[in-house]
């Protein structure tokens, strides 16, 4: 519902190659008794939240945090993965419903005109950059809400999924990733397990490679000027199949850029002040689950929203810096846009010893 929400009033956040030998996907086999497509988060003690120059206040204070070990998958849920999903169960997204305005004016501010008929019908908001540099506080000026956009007409009718099985699926509401999980006998990810996982292994390091800067070969992110010239340097201009970028030392591919990942936790700003408060300075929480509710700020009227991580194609350092690990942002829960997709994890026994 916030999607029309967004076409009709600015808001203070919207989530903003030909491949060569280095990029190749991965050849390693998989380890004895690992779910097909998932690598093994084998779990530790590590340091949440980040005190870099480009972090958020809502990524501090630091603090340690325990995680038990995991399975994840080792991509985004791709389009084809999610057709089948949608074959064997007949789900249709929240992108492909109508929307019913005497639920959404409860999620706006009071005496918020009706939008016209068009607008609610089913759609979503699609990436349209603008053709000059503009105000970066202006995000409606390169967001569209465009009736028939959803996961498999992702810049709406006329678009198609066809020959992109392998690019991750977006324009799914939280809903609609936590219904895949289900079906996959999986689940969504704590924002924690999903940092740990993102770092790995690299304890303190500032990205999921190391301290060294993004780069073109590293992670599919905007070059050049935000939001109105991408000089694709990095060979893809929106979502890039998975794969093609160099995987973490845990072997899971684009947990930089790429697409927004839905985590299972509601949002709040000061939730590690909270979790820190909670436990006492110093102490370490075992598996934090999030907060039993969210503020968001850049979400004043939502009654709940979530946290993605990971950043996007859209990521710039003028603009959003999120493809670090830390990196933490909020969306409601019923929001499906061209750069939001998740993955899942599966709780469960380490891999057997190879022989």
């Amino acid at each position: 519902m916030q999607q029309v929400l967004r076409a009709l009033v600015p808001v203070a956040c919207l989530l903003g190659c030909s491949p060569d030998a280095s990029r190749a996907p991965s050849s390693a086999a998989p380890a004895p008794g690992a779910p097909a497509g998932m690598a093994w988060i084998p779990g530790g003690e590590f340091t949440m939240g980040s005190a870099d120059p480009l972090a958020r206040a809502d990524e501090r204070p630091l603090h340690r945090v325990r995680i038990d070990g995991f399975w994840m998958d080792a991509t985004e849920v791709t389009n084809a993965q999610f057709a089948a999903f949608v074959a064997a169960t007949g789900y249709r997204t929240v992108a492909e419903r109508p929307i019913d305005w005497e639920e959404l004016r409860t999620q706006v501010p009071p005496g918020t005109p009706k939008p016209p008929d068009a607008q609610l019908a089913p759609g979503a908001l699609v990436f349209t950059p603008p053709a000059e540099p503009v105000d970066l506080d202006r995000y409606d000026r390169w967001w569209t809400w465009t009736p028939g956009a959803c996961w498999n007409h992702p810049r709406g009718p006329g678009s198609s999924v066809d020959g992109a099985g392998d690019e991750p699926v977006v324009h799914v509401a939280l809903e609609d990733a936590e219904a895949y999980a289900r079906w996959a006998g999986k689940r969504l990810p704590t924002e924690a397990e999903w940092e740990f996982a993102a770092r790995g292994g690299l304890e303190g390091a500032v990205n999921s490679w190391g301290n060294e800067p993004v780069s073109p070969a590293r992670a599919n992110t905007w070059q050049g000027r935000f939001p109105d010239r991408n000089t694709a340097e990095d060979g893809f201009a929106l979502a890039a199949p998975v794969r093609r970028f160099p995987p973490n030392g845990y072997g899971l591919f684009d947990m930089a850029g790429n697409v927004w990942e839905w985590c299972s936790d509601r949002y709040r700003p000061d939730a590690y002040e909270l979790r820190v408060e909670a436990v006492g300075p110093g102490a370490v929480t075992a598996n934090p689950q999030g907060p039993g509710s969210s503020v968001d700020p850049r979400n004043p009227d939502a009654p709940v929203s979530h946290v993605v991580r990971g950043g996007s194609f859209l990521c710039n350092d003028s603009y959003c810096a999120s493809y670090r690990p830390s990196a933490r942002m909020s969306q409601t829960p019923d929001t499906g846009m061209q750069h939001l997709g998740f993955r899942c994890v599966r709780a469960g026994a380490g891999p057997s010893p190879r022989p």
